[in-house]
């Protein structure tokens, strides 16, 4: 980035914008029956919605949890590096774990998977490799497509 002018600080915010926009754009094209089971899923889930991710998703993830439970969905974050050290204990078979991860094979996010799977509660995975093993275990995989970030 180039930050000897005003003016080119100006043109990258711009451009970083322009990017995000693009991004924005092309996930509507990806809004599937997926979309609509994973929506289905949340709003006739009757327990909680565990969300979990690790990294820049994991703090997206943490977003999403807390708007869930602003607006009258029970939610709770899930930290996936303390999930296996007892913290899996919180999750009953009435809820639902929403596992965001770019890659789907993130260790801490693989480790969660038989033993959610083993106690009945849905996954719906969020990520840009639907193919994954994240995406393999997932009742429902919301395919990002390739992120390009706008930002070095």
């Amino acid at each position: 980035m180039n930050t000897d002018t005003p003016q080119a600080i100006i043109a990258y915010g711009r451009e970083v914008i322009r990017a995000e926009s693009a991004a924005l754009q092309s996930l509507t094209a990806r809004l599937d029956r997926r979309f609509a089971q994973a929506v289905g899923l949340v709003l006739n889930c009757t327990g909680r919605v565990a969300v979990t991710g690790i990294g820049k998703a994991g703090i997206v993830g943490q977003k999403i949890s807390a708007t869930l439970a602003s607006t009258g969905t029970p939610s709770f974050w899930l930290q996936a590096s303390e999930a296996r050290h007892g913290d899996l204990g919180r999750i009953v078979r009435e809820d639902l774990v929403l596992i965001l991860s770019n890659s789907g094979e993130t260790e801490e996010i693989v480790s969660l998977l038989s033993p959610v799977k083993k106690i009945g509660a849905a996954i719906i995975s969020i990520t840009g490799e639907p193919k994954s093993t994240l995406g393999r275990h997932s009742d429902v995989v919301l395919d990002l497509g390739k992120i390009e970030e706008a930002c070095p």
